[in-house]
Parts: structure tokens; sequence; C-alpha cells
């Protein structure tokens, strides 16, 4: 197996175990399941039977063991919630990140259990999607990115904020076409574990905020479908030749 497909592979199994188990510790959905509408009965008890079914799914796909009833299971969850998503859709056209964001993960988890030339198609699409969502409200809002850029970083806040607009839309625009899947994966998945060291845990930290570390745990996850993509498309080395 591709090293990255392994280490995308685990990365989105633990992400997705530690989403799980802090479903279960505090009764309440975490950043990788919507919130459930009004009209759920007993929301605390979803989250926490959701939170079981998330530590179990995740933890076996990180070690790998029946890793396609797992992708199965976690598609169909993660679909669900896509679906609590779409009145939100409709209500804010401008709301497109956390639908987009669902369907890559979708499309990763499909890709770890499916591995092939269709799923990596749709994984890579579906990531895509979100990247380049992504990268265009990062212009849109860079007022409110720029808040979340760690200030010590130089040469200032506002460079980071448009830099890594146009890598989210270049990464996009690389996974999407196999030629440069594998490098804008790579790349991709490099600039979102980055993200994770110098932003989400920093402020998880320092807010103490549940909301914060579980936005820990999603970066990792779509760090881990990032690796997933580009391995999708290894590298064609040359046949050996003997004089």
């Amino acid at each position: 197996m591709d090293v990255f497909a392994r280490a995308g592979r685990i990365c989105l199994g633990i992400a997705v175990a530690a989403s799980g188990l802090m479903q279960v510790a505090n009764a309440s959905l975490v950043r990788l399941v919507p919130n459930l509408p009004g009209w759920v009965p007993a929301p605390q008890q979803a989250a926490v039977v959701s939170g079981v079914l998330l530590s179990v799914i995740g933890g076996t796909i990180a070690i790998g063991f029946r890793i396609r009833w797992a992708a199965v299971a976690l598609v169909t969850l993660l679909l669900a919630g896509f679906a609590f998503r779409l009145p939100e859709l409709a209500a804010n056209s401008g709301a497109l990140a956390n639908p987009a964001k669902i369907l890559a993960l979708a499309g990763g988890a499909l890709l770890a259990g499916f591995p092939g030339n269709k799923s990596a198609g749709i994984a890579a699409a579906l990531f895509a999607l979100f990247f380049l969502i992504c990268g265009w409200a990062h212009f849109q809002y860079s007022g409110f990115v720029d808040g979340l850029v760690p200030g010590w970083i130089p040469p200032g806040r506002r460079f980071w904020t448009y830099f890594s607009a146009v890598a989210l839309l270049a990464g996009g625009a690389g996974t999407v076409l196999p030629p440069t899947r594998r490098l804008a994966g790579l790349l991709s998945g490099l600039m979102i574990f980055l993200w994770v060291l110098l932003l989400h845990i920093p402020r998880s930290i320092e807010l103490k905020s549940a909301f914060e570390l579980a936005g820990v745990f999603e970066a990792l996850a779509l760090g881990g479908v990032a690796w997933l993509v580009a391995a999708s498309h290894a590298p064609v080395r040359p046949e050996s030749t003997k004089d």
C-alpha cells in the first residue's frame, strides 16, 4: 500500500474515532456531525449513540479491519448529516463550506474503503469542490480569516489569508486533474497538517473550547482525505530494461 494511503487512512480513522469519543464524553455533537434539527427527540442520546458508532467506525478504519464495512457506515452517516445541512444551504447560499466539507469527508471514506479509479475520481472531485469553495471564502471573508491567522507569523495576517486562499484554489484545481492529483493532494494535506499544528491546536489550548478541539480532529480528517486522494494516483515508475 502507498505510504500516503496508509497515513491518510490512519489520520481519517483517528480523527473520526476521537470525534466520536468527544460526543460520548460531552453528550453533544461535534463539528464532524451537523447539529440536529429541533424536531429530533433526545438530542443528547442521539449524540452519544452516534458517538459510539463513530468511535467504532474510526477505530476500524485506523487499524484497517473490516474497512469496507466501516467505510460504508461512515459514508452513510456523513450523507445523513449532509441532508440535515440542506435547509441551511437553502436559507443561505453563502453557507456552502459545511455541506461541501461533509461531502469531501464522505468521498475520502469511500476511497479508503474502496480504492479504485471510480472512487478516486469521486473523492478527488468532492475534495476539490470543498477546497475551491474555501479558497473563494477566504477572499470573501478575509477579515474573519485574518483573525484566525497567528499574529506572530511574518509578514502579516492578510498576506497569509490571501496566500492560503490561492493555495486552496490551486489545490482544488490540481486534485481534479489526474496528472497533478498526487502533487496537489500531497501539498494540500501538508498545508492542512501545518494548520493543525500552527492554528487549531494552539486555539484549542488557548480558548479551552470543545468546538476548537473538535476542529483539530476535523482538520486531521481532511488532511487524511487529501493524502488518500494523492495516493489514488501513484507515480508511474519506468520499466527496468536489461542490456
